[in-house]
């Protein structure tokens, strides 16, 4: 496993400066257990694409781990695996994670997923999950995605759409919180429902055999996944508080408040879609 990082230019500071939720251990550690949790929807899109031993692969916006080791397991022996990532942190992070799991063949680098700097048609797939939601023209990284993928390759992407997410009984903790999240989410342009809009942005990039699937993001009490809102809005807390959305001790009563209501195992919870779309680039 190797790990390379390139000069932090202009570029590079301003994609790690658009990404929505910031940076922070907090954040860092979410994206870990995110990692695990949606491992299975990540296995079940892999499954669709039939990556095959010797071929290569990247993952866009890989954080500190992405999917990188699903990845490995497929193409290795004899493959390739990139992972890309704007900020440094991040990318020694999933150098670290690579090397602790012994994936020789995976690389790690610093980048901006818009203008990655590598050759075209280098992949057979190009991935990205809960990347097109942060960034503020997602049509500028599908169409990368596009570039990078080699005639007949995959382009595949997985992205939350956040409108219809709600709880039963509804709590105002809650429901105030949920109100926070896309307008602190959305204030460098970010679109928190972008799940829907994914295979469109594959059809506008020029892929052909565009498929697309959803699934609901319903979270049983005992499971991790089930704070996300709470814990995404925890992670933008001082880009709430900058923009007078609330105060840091308002943000603590909301936060335990809600925390609690979602831990009675008699609450549901749904917070929106999961849209899974792939395209194959024309030969």
């Amino acid at each position: 496993m190797t790990e390379s990082f390139r000069p932090p230019a202009a570029a590079d500071t301003d994609a790690a400066a658009v990404y929505a939720l910031g940076s922070s251990h907090g954040e860092s550690a979410r994206l870990m257990r995110q990692a695990e949790e949606l491992a299975p929807d990540s296995t079940a899109l892999l499954d669709r694409l039939g990556l095959q031993p010797g071929q290569s692969a990247i993952d866009l916006g890989c954080g500190p781990r992405g999917i990188l080791d699903l990845l490995a397991a497929r193409v290795l022996p004899g493959g390739r695996v990139v992972g890309l990532d704007a900020d440094p942190a991040h990318t020694a992070m999933a150098a670290e994670f690579a090397a602790s799991r012994g994936l020789s063949g995976v690389e790690a680098m610093t980048g901006d997923a818009r203008r990655t700097g590598l050759p075209a048609g280098s992949f057979d797939l190009v991935h990205a999950r809960t990347l097109l939601i942060n960034i503020p023209n997602p049509a500028d990284v599908v169409a990368e995605m596009a570039r990078l993928a080699r005639p007949g390759g995959f382009v595949a992407s997985m992205e939350p759409d956040s409108e219809y997410g709600m709880c039963y009984p509804p709590h105002p903790a809650f429901t105030r919180l949920c109100e926070i999240y896309p307008v602190v989410f959305a204030r460098n342009g970010a679109d928190p429902a972008i799940g829907r809009r994914t295979a469109d942005l594959l059809y506008q990039a020029g892929l052909a055999d565009v498929r697309v699937d959803a699934r609901v993001q319903l979270y049983p009490h005992d499971h991790s996944r089930r704070m996300l809102r709470l814990d995404l809005v925890r992670s933008m807390r001082p880009h709430v508080v900058e923009m007078g959305l609330a105060s840091e001790a308002e943000l603590d009563d909301l936060d335990t408040a809600a925390r609690a209501h979602l831990a009675d195992p008699r609450t549901v919870v749904v917070y929106g879609l999961m849209f899974m779309a792939w395209g194959r680039k024309p030969s």
